[in-house]
């Protein structure tokens, strides 16, 4: 494991944790829990495959597949799981999935005995450059995307690119609607980079933004946490609707291009910089206009409930100071560049 990279995450400058970068990593989870821990409670799905010894006694609580998934009704049984088997406060969680897991089962962890300690081991390219780290998580609603939920960070992250080897192409991709956001943040071109530099390369990107605003404090500005969720208004208003065959990544992807359009719509870039955009875009192969059939008032009306709007429809824009939080966006203009990118080629 000479490869192997560690990053570490010290959110709002408190305790820091490590993030393990490699193949085989995993065998490092023992030695990353918790000496007092006696049990851990290992939170998978039956359809990941990918199997970790936390080398202390353990059991295997299995959630469903899909979005569906991510709800307050398996927080709830994985709570009342877990009280049934005897887990203490003292004891752990490891969560060993996709961002399905990780978010449900970190926010299980933050509510069980009012916070128990979580370790991560993402299974896909998503997980690993983003839904792993900085310790969001939380459940969805039928009225969106992750509107319950608590900021809980791990104690450690294992991004073992073994898991990586199965990975179904379509998640693979899903990944890369994510990279694509960070090469926006900070104009670092990541393509070219073999894979755990790569990932390390967005792990520190987001460590960084996590070590300054770790909850998205609305006092920070316009440049806080939030900008995490660049292409991510749109992307959770298309995956709420949940009519489309969309991944994650794949709806950031559109909506990447969505936020430079509007971006552009509102005077703050050129037709250049949505240039750009598009170009990044179809260069990781992903998907940049709406998919066929999308209502642009009901997604106007969904983007409305983003965890972003406090102050009106609000996005995370590109402009003359880079990426920032712009709240106060006119409706009309928000609607006028769905149908645009629509009717894109």
């Amino acid at each position: 494991m000479t490869d192997d990279v560690v990053v570490e995450v010290r959110p709002g400058g408190g305790r820091a944790y490590p993030v393990v970068v490699g193949a085989g990593v995993r065998c490092r989870l023992p030695a990353l829990l918790d000496p007092a821990a006696r049990r851990v409670a290992v939170v998978t799905q039956a359809t990941i495959g990918f199997e970790v010894d936390p080398g202390r006694e353990h059991e295997v609580f299995a959630i469903g597949d899909g979005e569906a998934t991510k709800s307050l009704a398996t927080v709830e049984d994985l709570c009342r799981a877990w009280s049934r088997w005897g887990l203490t406060r003292a004891d752990q969680v490891v969560a060993v999935g996709g961002g399905v897991v990780t978010d449900t089962a970190g926010f299980a962890a933050a509510v069980y005995h009012r916070g128990v300690g979580v370790v991560h081991v993402p299974t896909t390219l998503l997980g690993m450059v983003d839904a792993a780290i900085g310790g969001k998580t939380g459940v969805n609603l039928p009225e969106g995307k992750n509107l319950v939920g608590a900021f809980w960070q791990p104690t450690a992250v294992l991004c073992d690119t073994d898991a990586l080897g199965t990975l179904p192409e379509r998640e693979r991709r899903s990944g890369l609607g994510e990279m694509a956001k960070y090469h926006f943040l900070t104009g670092e071109d990541l393509s070219a980079q073999p894979l755990v530099p790569r990932i390390a390369a967005c792990v520190r990107i987001k460590a960084a933004v996590v070590a300054a605003d770790e909850r998205e404090d609305l006092s920070v500005g316009t440049r806080g946490r939030a900008i995490l969720n660049y292409g991510h208004t749109l992307a959770h208003a298309l995956e709420t609707a949940g009519r489309y065959d969309l991944r994650h990544g794949e709806a950031v992807a559109i909506g990447l291009v969505y936020a430079a359009e509007l971006a552009a719509e509102l005077g703050r870039i050129d037709g250049a910089r949505v240039d750009q955009h598009r170009r990044v875009v179809d260069a990781y192969g992903l998907p940049s206009v709406l998919p066929p059939g999308a209502d642009p008032d009901d997604l106007v009306t969904l983007m409305r409930r983003d965890k972003k709007a406090v102050h009106g429809l609000t996005f995370v824009l590109d402009g003359p100071e880079g990426i920032e939080v712009v709240p106060g966006v006119d409706p009309g203009a928000a609607r006028l560049v769905l149908d645009r990118i629509a009717g894109a080629a």
